[in-house]
């Protein structure tokens, strides 16, 4: 799928080449923004993947150069005042959707807010070295309950470091503690991206899909505790005024209420 009926492109497209699913964001003049659109192409494209019997491994990826996905589309927030996201709001794999075959991040550009969660939860992770992560959430008022995975992946002084400053990290430093397996140039990661899916797809599908559950296995999930954490934040006056400070171009005015 590549299109919409008549010429306008799709928000998300999908792809096989050689085994290899690539789904795309494609809104690049949005920075790949998590929009209505995205988020329901992004269902369509990994239901699409698991029921797709000619594809082995999906990479998913943005539009451009310069995002990967800049996050929740804070115009649209705005304007719908939304306080917590539904649990189908976004798919997140090993949540709300189960994807037993190996997902790929080829992070082309900024990965941030909801971008980052994209990142984090693919199985591997390639990034272009002008690549950057963040999990943003702190500087517009709202949660990152879906970050309760993080301290998994990333030792918890790092993953409270990325939590509270809401800072960016560039693609090295997201190597260097374990984020990011590989950084490459930006004129080869896709097809960076490609050779590593096809090594995986190369092998023993049964084997893949027991290491990949192995290792999840060992993962003690905390999402319900971490949903009530949040709630509050999300419900706050904070919550509307950052996203409404964003569409204004204003600096934020906090409550803490």
């Amino acid at each position: 799928m590549s299109t919409h009926d008549g010429d306008a492109p799709m928000a998300v497209t999908y792809e096989i080449k050689d085994r290899v699913a690539w789904v795309t964001i494609n809104r690049p003049d949005s920075r790949n923004a998590l929009s209505r659109e995205v988020r329901e192409g992004l269902w369509s494209a990994f239901h699409t993947f698991n029921a797709d019997d000619q594809a082995s491994v999906l990479v998913l990826t943005g539009s451009g150069e310069r995002a990967f996905c800049a996050g929740g589309d804070l115009k649209e927030m705005a304007g719908a005042a939304l306080t917590v996201p539904p649990p189908d709001f976004l798919p997140q794999m090993g949540r709300n959707i189960m994807i037993d075959k190996v997902t790929i991040a080829a992070v082309n550009g900024v990965a941030f807010a909801g971008g980052f969660l994209l990142a984090q939860m693919c199985d591997l992770c390639i990034a272009a070295d002008h690549a950057q992560f963040a999990v943003t959430e702190a500087r517009v008022g709202r949660g990152s309950p879906w970050a309760a995975q993080l301290p998994w992946m990333l030792p918890p002084r790092i993953a409270l470091e990325i939590l509270l400053t809401g800072q960016p990290i560039d693609a090295q430093r997201a190597r260097e503690i374990g984020f990011v397996n590989k950084v490459v140039p930006s004129q080869d990661l896709k097809s960076s991206a490609q050779e590593l899916a096809i090594s995986i797809a190369d092998n023993a599908p049964l084997s893949v899909k027991a290491a990949k559950r192995m290792v999840y296995e060992a993962r003690v999930a905390h999402f319900e505790a971490a949903e009530a954490i949040w709630e509050p934040v999300y419900h706050s006056a904070d919550a509307q005024e950052g996203p409404r400070a964003f569409a204004e171009k204003r600096r934020p005015q906090w409550t803490g209420r």
